[in-house]
């Protein structure tokens, strides 16, 4: 039986916890996770998803507010004495002496084909940017960002309308195996670490506010794919007639349109059954889906019905 200490705070970590407490080869000792924290409009404090399932299933958990710092929690971990620590979207550092602690490794899983996004965001950035395909790697942690040598990954495709969420679905479901079977080899011998190409780094640096704001002098392609990575998460926005409107669907009706051929960029061309076409700055977009500042998410042609828009409105 291997014994694991599992670090991870956020819901897509779930299934890979829940699968590790099942399995019959892993033994979760305990989980460590962050503080709780105000969530919401409302602010209400509110615990990580992974704290709510280490109380439903009676597992010991730590809630540090920097692990590097608490020497009390290390030394409790010390006195479990885990094979492994296993990693999942923790959210914080750990620190070299907090690494020494396993008896193996720390096993960190990232959502992305390392050496590439490494950092926050690796989700979000992959679609924002209009790539491919992505994937999940586990790694080895080392001191530094992501930079630690590969054990196992598995390649995702990036279909052209994948949404954020539904990525992170896919994420969230093929992790849980992965993770397992690199426990496995890693103690077996089986595994043999691939050293990252440091040359080829990204990152996927942590989204601003002001990044989730579209700039409709951008083409048609560039801001589907920031409407889809920001998908919930937290959702591309504009403004119409001085109020604020998430753009929460899109599809490329023309990737070719220049700007100014069939109107100014942000300017409404057409409104149909499908939703409103939009002319950019390159190609015309197709909105389907909205959430208009104190409403719930509708789709367009229904907002378009109460909305009183015309022909040449404009997106800001």
């Amino acid at each position: 039986m291997i014994k694991v200490v599992f670090f991870a705070t956020p819901k897509i970590a779930l299934k890979s916890l829940d699968y590790l407490v099942k399995s019959t080869k892993i033994e979760v000792l305990a989980i460590v996770t962050q503080p709780d924290k105000p969530t919401g409009r409302g602010h209400k404090v509110l615990p990580p998803p992974v704290k709510e399932y280490a109380i439903e299933h009676n597992i010991p958990f730590f809630q540090p507010d920097s692990i590097k710092k608490d020497l009390e929690i290390q030394e409790k971990l010390k006195q479990l004495e885990p094979d492994f620590f296993v990693t999942f979207a923790f959210g914080q550092i750990l620190s070299k002496e907090v690494l020494a602690i396993p008896k193996y490794a720390t096993i960190n899983l990232h959502a992305s084909l390392l050496p590439l996004y490494r950092g926050a965001n690796p989700i979000q950035r992959a679609i924002i940017n209009g790539d491919k395909k992505t994937g999940i790697c586990t790694m080895v942690t080392e001191e530094g960002l992501d930079c630690g040598g590969i054990c196992l990954k598995d390649e995702i495709e990036i279909t052209e309308n994948m949404n954020y969420e539904e990525l992170f679905e896919l994420i969230a479901q093929k992790a849980p195996e992965l993770i397992e079977l690199t426990l496995l080899n890693i103690k077996s011998g089986a595994v043999k670490l691939t050293t990252q190409c440091h040359e080829k780094a990204t990152y996927a640096h942590k989204l601003k506010k002001e990044d989730a704001q579209i700039d409709w002098n951008k083409s048609a392609r560039e801001i589907h794919n920031l409407v889809r990575g920001l998908y919930k998460a937290p959702s591309a926005h504009c403004f119409f007639k001085g109020k604020t409107i998430k753009i929460m669907e899109t599809r490329v009706a023309d990737d070719e349109v220049p700007k100014g051929f069939l109107g100014e960029a942000g300017e409404i061309t057409r409104v149909c059954k499908e939703g409103i076409e939009v002319a950019t700055l390159k190609g015309i977009l197709l909105i389907t889906k909205v959430k208009p500042e104190g409403k719930g998410e509708m789709f367009a042609r229904d907002w378009v019905n109460g909305a009183k828009i015309s022909i040449g409105d404009g997106f800001k």
